[in-house]
């Protein structure tokens, strides 16, 4: 089974909430909220894929020494496994906006289970929760 490698960020802001994106129609799982992020590429550092993804998909700019690694999902899906390292991160410069047609959501962590999330990115809610 293939292993996808996808570097994930809990965006927080000063107020403690985390920034959920909603897949748009016409991707895979479109209609699930998720943690922005990506695919990484070849010869790219988790970090780095991070990186480019927030510029490419919210126009924000951070460095690697503002994502913290929090936790990881391992999920195998029916054609591909899928590994998912999650960064917190708290400082960036700018204002994330919806550049690739998703819907941006700041949400209290108490809150985020009532968002309907892709299986991968479930597990991941408790422990981002009690660290917030």
């Amino acid at each position: 089974m293939k292993v996808i490698l996808v570097s994930a960020v809990a965006l927080i802001d000063v107020d403690g909430r985390v920034l959920l994106a909603q897949r748009p129609p016409g991707k895979s799982m479109s209609g699930l909220w998720e943690f922005p992020g990506g695919k990484v590429e070849s010869g790219e550092t988790p970090e780095a894929a991070l990186i480019r993804e927030l510029q490419e998909e919210l126009g924000i700019d951070t460095w690697a020494s503002c994502l913290a690694p929090l936790t990881f999902a391992s999920h195998s899906y029916d054609d591909f496994h899928l590994l998912m390292p999650l960064f917190a991160c708290r400082k960036w410069e700018g204002t994330p906006l919806a550049r690739e047609g998703q819907i941006l959501k700041w949400v209290r962590p108490n809150d985020i289970r009532e968002y309907p999330m892709p299986a991968a990115d479930v597990p991941l809610i408790p422990i981002l929760r009690d660290w917030l």
